[in-house]
């Protein structure tokens, strides 16, 4: 399965159907409150509709703005499926050029403006990070330090007591099971490791 990715910048694609224009514009958003900001910025009052969908996630929204119902947002948010994207909203705006497409020409203008728009795009891959809690004796500090740069993880909340040091740490969870084994290595099993209940964040 490949990696998920997102867009690594805004992007835009205009399209023309029976004299109907489309405008696609698509962000990269980490939260439902981005992808609404986002519509809120670009949506233009003047045009006919402003349909939309985003993905975050297991998070998805869509609208149709007035189109017949699944001819707009469904076909959006499908295209954000279809092309493998998370993090992203997209907006499309048709400006009525006076011959109806009827159901389908809707899906399909809608939905292809939306997938050509995200296909052009610059993409980067998302990259899910997790956190790992670490105690160990003071004496083992310099190898646990030590391995913790050569993964490039980030430490967070260090606190020192009687036992010795507790860490939280930030890194890559496809480096997570490695970066364990060269910890237990490093210290000859000296170091404690639990995961936080909290679930992995998308970075």
């Amino acid at each position: 399965m490949s990696a998920a990715t997102t867009l690594a910048e805004r992007a835009r694609h205009a399209t023309e159907v029976k004299h109907s224009r489309f405008l696609a514009l698509a962000a990269p958003v980490a939260t439902p409150e981005a992808a609404l900001a986002f519509l809120a910025e670009v949506a233009d009052p003047a045009a006919t509709h402003n349909c939309w969908a985003y993905r975050i996630g297991a998070q998805y929204r869509f609208n149709d703005d007035g189109e017949p119902s699944g001819t707009a947002g469904r076909p959006i948010l499908a295209a954000i499926d279809g092309q493998g994207c998370d993090q992203a909203v997209v907006v499309v705006t048709r400006w009525y050029g006076g011959i109806k497409l009827g159901a389908g020409g809707l899906v399909r203008a809608y939905g292809g403006a939306a997938a050509e728009c995200l296909r052009r795009a610059p993409r980067r891959e998302l990259v899910t990070y997790a956190e790992l809690e670490l105690a160990y004796p003071f004496a083992d500090t310099g190898a646990v330090h030590a391995t913790l740069n050569a993964f490039g993880a980030d430490k967070a909340d260090e606190r020192f007591d009687a036992a010795g040091a507790r860490v939280r740490v930030r890194l890559p969870a496809a480096q997570l099971d490695a970066l364990k084994a060269q910890l237990r290595d490093a210290t000859r099993n000296r170091v404690r490791l639990s995961e936080p209940d909290a679930p992995p964040s998308p970075a």
